[in-house]
């Protein structure tokens, strides 16, 4: 089993990395970071530079957590491949950062991470940056 962090560069992402990296720790499982760009696009904020992560592969090293970075384009809509991921790895828990949205602008452009939350069959731990 593994635990699943969505990541981005971000205070949210970042979030969600700390506290997934300790959730790997204390259960003793692997973690996989998904960073993934949407296909046909620019690079972009959402991908992570090499520099940031090889700091992740560092602090995952100096918690003894075995760690698996993917950064293959998704096609769709993001919350469809973190499930999948999650499918994919055995992931015991999905964590993902929040980010604070009204909820006019939930309706209006949607949330990835209130996708996930409804449609994940596992457990999903959400952070606040």
């Amino acid at each position: 089993m593994t635990v699943l962090v969505g990541y981005i560069p971000t205070p949210e992402g970042e979030a969600a990395y700390a506290a997934g990296l300790a959730e790997a720790r204390r259960r003793g499982e692997a973690l996989v970071v998904i960073n993934s760009p949407r296909e046909n696009t620019p690079m972009h904020a959402a991908m992570a530079a090499d520099s940031a992560i090889d700091r992740l592969r560092s602090e995952a090293s100096t918690a003894g957590v075995d760690l698996e970075v993917r950064q293959e384009p998704y096609t769709g809509e993001l919350a469809d491949t973190v499930v999948r991921v999650a499918q994919e790895t055995d992931a015991s828990v999905i964590v993902i950062g929040l980010r604070h949205r009204s909820p006019v602008g939930k309706l209006i452009m949607g949330s990835t991470a209130q996708r996930i939350l409804l449609e994940a069959d596992r457990p999903v731990l959400a952070v606040k940056a």
